[in-house]
């Protein structure tokens, strides 16, 4: 079944059909690969394979049909080219900077970014010589301020984890491209059915699946989603360093993204109606509702 219906799809049906091929069976859901490698007809078919001169599935460290799945609906979800899946959203943090950045760059990162970023950036990143400037997200001076001649990438995660506050990704991804760097959003909080950071001027977008992309609090998982190259050299990443996601975390991060249109609606919903009804409330001196 071909899936070029797929490119005038919707968001809801993009997150039910993108990515999936039926097999033999001619399934309709997202079966599991839960297979380490796989066979081939002979060792000149295999050895085409490892080394890419063909199409075809190796090892689950380098690729998975599930994890595959998942990859590619995320990917049409933000709005990429292709996703790369990892075992965590801090897996998938180390892979955006270790495949960008090398000895001597510099980072500026957002100062209200989830406590695990701030340890990376703090206390690994600089045993490799890569320095990290943390700046205000919403003052675009000082990130301004911060370039230095060996800035490569900026990083914010927007709403911020657990503050929610909000930044201005298109006016930070401009000042970013103005020096010749790159941005990278961290979307885990809204996710591409409340905002999509590349539509924006991001360059990657990273996710902490464990969160909304799941929705229920079952697996680990983290992702990546941008243009092929950068996608590509982050694949390499993955490939040799190992942090990949396995097949059935992936099933089930494809199972979330499935619902996830829906729960988020009625997740802004409820939040809409909590916060009219804290304003109402005498002993509440003030409710900030954030706009996305």
């Amino acid at each position: 079944m071909s899936n070029e219906w797929l490119r005038e799809a919707g968001f809801e049906t993009l997150a039910i059909r993108e990515g999936l091929t039926p097999g033999f069976e001619q399934e309709h859901s997202d079966p599991i690969y839960a297979t380490s490698s796989f066979v081939f007809e002979s060792a000149e078919q295999a050895a085409a394979t490892f080394s890419g001169e063909r199409d075809g599935n190796t090892y689950s460290r380098f690729s998975n049909p599930t994890v595959f799945v998942f990859e590619k609906r995320l990917a049409a979800l933000e709005g990429g080219q292709e996703g790369v899946a990892t075992s965590s959203g801090m897996a998938a943090i180390l892979t955006l900077c270790l495949t960008l950045l090398r000895a001597g760059d510099h980072v500026i990162c957002s100062r209200n970014v989830f406590g695990s970023t701030v340890g990376l950036f703090n206390n690994i990143l600089t045993k490799l010589d890569i320095s990290v400037t943390f700046v205000a997200l919403r003052e675009l001076d000082d990130w301004r301020q911060a370039v230095t001649p060996n800035t490569k990438l900026f990083f914010c995660e927007t709403p911020s984890n657990p503050l929610c506050e909000v930044g201005n990704i298109r006016e930070i991804a401009n000042i970013a491209h103005d020096l010749g760097a790159l941005l990278a959003v961290d979307n885990c909080f809204c996710i591409p059915a409340l905002q999509r950071p590349l539509s924006l001027g991001a360059d990657v977008v990273m996710h902490s699946a464990t969160k909304y992309l799941d929705g229920q609090g079952r697996v680990l998982g983290g992702a990546l989603v941008g243009s092929e190259e950068l996608m590509a050299e982050a694949r390499g990443f993955v490939r040799v360093c190992g942090p990949s996601m396995s097949p059935f975390n992936a099933w089930i991060f494809s199972k979330g993204l499935e619902t996830l249109q829906l729960r988020m609606d009625v997740h802004s919903q409820r939040a809409q109606a909590l916060a009219e009804w804290l304003e109402t409330h005498p002993d509440v001196k003030k409710v900030s509702i954030i706009a996305v």
